[in-house]
């Protein structure tokens, strides 16, 4: 299920440039999630193109793993203002869209705060959770889940940079047992 062209079920409908849909090989069954997307996201309509994305790009490379081979999207398909976090109404809203993204999922990669709050109900902090594997329900389906930390957290944090390249590794490695 896609959002319509002209989605307003939220504000964040108002200052957007495009709806960002999910990105790769669905067939994959491997998503990466973040929390929403940013300026460079909102004019290409491509999930994890600015930054964050060349981090994890750059990871992904790293570890063997082509960006192409798995699915990336967002907790939210729009933009909100001055790069803040998406709202809990606003997560909300776009709900539906990503469980019908997520539904045939056989592995989901939390990326950062947001995208474990949305998916795991989880509040406290990432360094806690951050690379155990748990599962999440989407549509009454239990579905493995990682939470890790978000690419831009690597920026200053140099122990994020060695768990999130942890977590692609092991994404790879599962990738590679369902060929």
């Amino acid at each position: 299920m896609r959002p319509p062209e002209n989605c307003n079920l939220c504000p964040l409908s108002e200052g957007r440039t495009n709806i960002v849909m999910p990105h790769g090989d669905a067939s994959s069954g491997i998503v990466f999630i973040g929390e929403a997307p940013g300026e460079k996201e909102d004019l290409q309509g491509i999930p994890f193109v600015g930054k964050a994305g060349k981090i994890l790009d750059g990871f992904m490379e790293e570890e063997g793993l082509q960006r192409s081979r798995v699915v990336i999207t967002n907790t939210v398909k729009c933009r909100p203002p001055g790069n803040r976090d998406p709202t809990e109404e606003e997560m909300a809203a776009c709900r539906k869209f990503l469980n019908s993204e997520l539904s045939d999922a056989r592995l989901i990669i939390g990326l950062g705060k947001s995208a474990c709050k949305n998916l795991m109900g989880y509040d406290g902090r990432m360094a806690d959770i951050v690379n155990k594997r748990t599962a999440i329900e989407i549509d009454g389906k239990m579905i493995p889940f990682i939470p890790t930390y978000h690419p831009s957290a690597c920026i200053y944090n140099k122990s994020a940079r060695t768990v999130l390249r942890e977590t692609i590794r092991t994404v790879r490695e599962e990738l590679e047992t369902l060929e």
